[in-house]
């Protein structure tokens, strides 16, 4: 079990790092001057392959957590629902943590498309969201207020 859990986290950090990395290079790509097609075909190409292997790491780390809410879970009520209200909100929280991943995925062809027109302002605000995520996550399950 502490094989799985160990892998769980491991996975988790390296996808989150990914979370925090893409929208950095949104921010950078926001910022490429009219002109400078070397410097977005780059960093357009660096987006796209940290994204396919955030893609990777997303379903390990999932797997890994099924596997152990699986394994695991129930022997901590989850049939009868007592004492994990943290768990609830700590899927809610993964769900975001998904939809975002998703939500970068589409901004990145938007990207590749030409038609994402946001400012690196709006970028660099963006690229909170995985922190507050994350923050939020691993206080739930370290302290499980409830």
């Amino acid at each position: 079990m502490l094989w799985v859990k160990s892998f769980h986290i491991v996975f988790v950090a390296s996808w989150f790092a990914g979370l925090f990395y893409l929208p950095r290079i949104f921010v950078n790509l926001a910022m490429v001057p009219q002109g400078s097609d070397a410097e977005r075909a780059r960093l357009l190409l660096m987006a796209r392959k940290l994204l396919r292997f955030s893609h990777m790491l997303v379903v390990l780390a999932l797997g890994f957590g099924l596997w152990i809410w699986g394994l695991y879970g129930w022997a901590f009520g989850m049939g009868n629902g007592l004492g994990l209200g943290w768990m609830h909100i700590k899927l809610l929280l993964v769900l975001f943590a998904v939809i975002y991943h998703a939500v970068c995925a589409a901004m990145l062809r938007k990207f590749e498309a030409g038609t994402e027109g946001r400012s690196h302002v709006w970028f660099r605000w963006f690229n909170e969201i995985p922190v507050l995520l994350l923050a939020g996550t691993v206080i739930l399950v370290v302290v499980k207020p409830f």
